[in-house]
């Protein structure tokens, strides 16, 4: 057994050192590989099939709300780019640049894009002239370049992969409504299908998108206490669309400018689904975004009847629409059931020639190791049943983590003692001064993650004030250390 644990002694403990960890558990799982292209990964199959999973269910949720799937060349030219200003220079210490086509150098530069709402403005202007073409609600698939300085797998690579709506209404309460379906949206979507639970919120008129009126946030905590950015929705207004000129007719005869929004999730989805579950062991997958939900572990299966037992239950898993394999290498089961949980599969199924006796197979969980014997011709039944099972329970331990991780502060030296101490989300009032909010970050290292949904009213009233400066609060806010 001692051989057979090799697998997993070289992950370092969360605890003791959780960078090392998560680069252990990435490389283990073989989720990406290392290239030559400095700052950019490969998605090996165990990570790509996670992000497919991923993408397949967003885009259903998507186009539940009318999103309609477009794509937009990759290259942007520079003076599409120069257009915007604000959102220019929130991009221009990211933005890689082409300069030659073959041989010949080009007459413009063109950059690589870094998002694409110029792309879309400029297919806007062109596509958008009557009332009647809104609203336009598109998406595209794709990836981006940034040329970031620090990378780490999932989290925060040059290249990486993502989604990015752009949408354009006739009016501000549309854009509204639209931005804010999409936060929901994403929410949902985390919450319900990677287990983790999230904050809601509107960023600070400082951390919001460059160009944008409004961005709404959803903020996941990962299990070292910080937080995770994992979804945006900004509300552009018409700004962007009187830089490129996008107007339309409206039903009473006048020209107006549409008014749009942006929407986008990345792979590092992946990496939350990581910091969040994962354990010392390794990966520990949702059971609705595993590309494997069960691994069938013949024991002894070089006796007769036992491989075929295995796939007999594969099979009855399969018709009930269970993501199954048989792990018929010739390894040791103490290799198979360690390889099981390294990589984070919520399920595996034990078969040897003693069940085969009597009748029975044992269900294994990934998350918690729990063992249960059940009758092979109900293992389909029970399989899906724990199935269920394992999501829910999964998605309440991050949920009590979350609460038992989100403090409250009433004053400076509560608020950075609390930072320092017990990483998590502090919740504290502001009164909405920008150099309050940079204090704090230079103070703590915490930034200002979201002025919560639902709780934007609790400053009012009598001793409201800010944590920091002491004067009348304006806003409660998520503040915590973030990825």
């Amino acid at each position: 057994m001692a051989k057979d644990k090799k697998l997993v002694e070289s992950i370092t403990s969360r605890d003791v050192d959780f960078a090392q960890w998560y680069t252990d558990v990435v490389k283990k799982a073989e989720l990406t590989g290392y290239t030559s292209v400095k700052g950019c990964m490969v998605f090996k199959p165990a990570g790509y099939a996670i992000w497919e999973n991923i993408q397949h269910e967003l885009d259903r949720r998507f186009k539940e709300t009318g999103v309609q799937n477009v794509y937009l060349p990759m290259l942007i030219p520079e003076s599409l780019l120069d257009m915007e200003k604000d959102h220019v220079e929130g991009f221009a210490p990211e933005v890689a640049w082409v300069t030659m086509g073959g041989l010949t150098p080009l007459q413009e530069r063109m950059c690589i894009r870094p998002t694409s709402e110029t792309l879309f403005c400029d297919l806007y202007a062109k596509d958008v002239q009557s009332y009647r073409d809104l609203p336009r609600v598109y998406n595209q698939w794709c990836s981006v370049l940034r040329w970031e300085k620090t990378t780490r797998p999932f989290l925060r690579s040059r290249e990486f992969l993502w989604q990015e709506g752009h949408t354009a209404h006739a009016t501000a309460e549309e854009a509204e409504e639209r931005t804010q379906l999409m936060l929901n949206v994403y929410a949902d979507f985390v919450e319900d299908f990677l287990a983790i639970p999230v904050v809601r919120g509107r960023k600070t008129d400082k951390e919001k998108f460059a160009g944008a009126e409004a961005t709404y946030t959803i903020e996941a905590l990962m299990h070292d206490g910080q937080a995770l950015q994992s979804g945006t929705s900004h509300n552009f207004g018409d700004g962007f669309a009187k830089a490129f000129g996008i107007q339309f007719t409206d039903k009473d005869n006048t020209l107006k400018y549409v008014h749009q929004t942006s929407w986008g999730m990345t792979t590092r989805l992946i990496g939350a689904i990581i910091m969040v579950h994962g354990d010392d062991d390794g990966l520990v997958l949702p059971p609705k975004v595993s590309p494997t939900q069960c691994v069938i572990i013949p024991i002894r299966q070089n006796a007769e009847g036992v491989l075929d037992k295995a796939d007999e239950i594969a099979a009855s898993l399969k018709a009930a629409g269970i993501r199954v394999k048989v792990d018929d290498s010739d390894r040791s089961p103490g290799w198979k059931f360690a390889d099981q949980e390294m990589r984070g599969f919520p399920m595996r199924i034990e078969i040897g020639p003693k069940d085969i006796e009597q009748g029975t197979c044992v269900l294994v969980r990934r998350d918690t190791r729990e063992k249960i014997t059940c009758a092979i011709a109900d293992a389909a039944e029970e399989a899906a049943k724990l199935l269920e099972t394992i999501q829910k329970d999964m998605f309440s331990r991050a949920k009590d983590f979350l609460d038992s991780h989100t403090y409250e502060a009433d004053s400076y030296e509560t608020f950075k003692a609390t930072v320092e101490e017990k990483p998590g989300f502090v919740k504290a009032l502001w009164c909405g001064d920008r150099a309050c909010e940079d204090k704090i970050k230079e103070d703590t290292k915490a930034t200002s993650r979201c002025i919560p949904m639902g709780e934007e009213g609790k400053p009012a009233g009598n001793g409201a004030v800010c944590v920091c400066c002491g004067k009348p609060a304006k806003h409660l806010v998520y503040w915590g250390r973030a990825y």
